[in-house]
């Protein structure tokens, strides 16, 4: 299930990825507009792309989320005080030695 989610997850990233740098940029600071030219006028082809962009985002957040909690249930700690603490071994003392001062001479 969660590999299933996982490619998907990324397929929708992709397809999220190429329709963002299909749409046209409107500020044109670095000079490079869509070109003229296709079989759907410039508002159509603007409106089809806004919302397949709203669509693949709002389905990519969903799959985020989902991931998250499946990925949260494993079954592993969630906190680091909510892991098994450790013990010393039987034949070690439980607290280290104190340093001994040196004797002065």
């Amino acid at each position: 299930m969660m590999t299933f989610l996982l490619v998907v997850h990324i397929l929708l990233a992709l397809a999220l990825i190429g329709v963002i740098l299909v749409q046209r940029s409107e500020g044109g600071a670095l000079g490079i507009g869509g070109g003229g030219g296709g079989f759907m006028s410039a508002r159509g082809t603007a409106n089809l792309l806004t919302r397949t962009t709203a669509i693949l985002a709002a389905l990519f957040i969903c799959t985020s989320i989902v991931l998250a909690i499946l990925a949260g249930n494993r079954g592993t700690p969630r906190s680091i005080l909510d892991a098994p603490a450790t013990q010393a071994p039987a034949g070690l003392p439980a607290q280290p030695a104190q340093p001994q001062v040196p004797l002065s001479k």
